[in-house]
């Protein structure tokens, strides 16, 4: 359901985009709302913090090679989408989100009893 939900974010993205410039190239986003869409989107799928809380429980309820897949593979798509899009987005957020991420990753990680 979050996946599905950053999935319509990001396509809301790209549409208000095109609706207030004209251009449907989600490479060249220049509306603050479309690209605020956007950073919120690539987070859900992601799994960065605030926006979190549902990767902890589909990993502890899945086996071992699907928390692989999810942990790796699927992440390519959105870090893609980042790369590409990352001179429209704002830094500062971004830098924000990854160091929280890696910060209350690891601090959580400290308190894990089921690996």
């Amino acid at each position: 359901l979050v996946q599905a939900t950053a999935s319509a974010l990001l396509l809301f993205s790209s549409m208000s985009n095109a609706w207030a410039t004209g251009q449907w190239d989600i490479t060249q986003l220049t509306h603050s709302t479309s690209c605020l869409l956007l950073t919120i989107a690539i987070a859900m799928k992601l799994g960065l913090v605030p926006f979190h809380f549902w990767f902890p429980e589909v990993l502890q309820g899945s086996s071992m090679t699907t928390a692989l897949l999810l942990s790796t593979m699927i992440k390519f798509p959105p870090i893609t989408i980042l790369y590409l899009t990352s001179h429209s987005l704002n830094p500062t957020l971004l830098t924000t989100m990854a160091i929280t991420s890696t910060a209350l990753g690891g601090w959580m990680g400290l308190n894990q009893t089921q690996i």
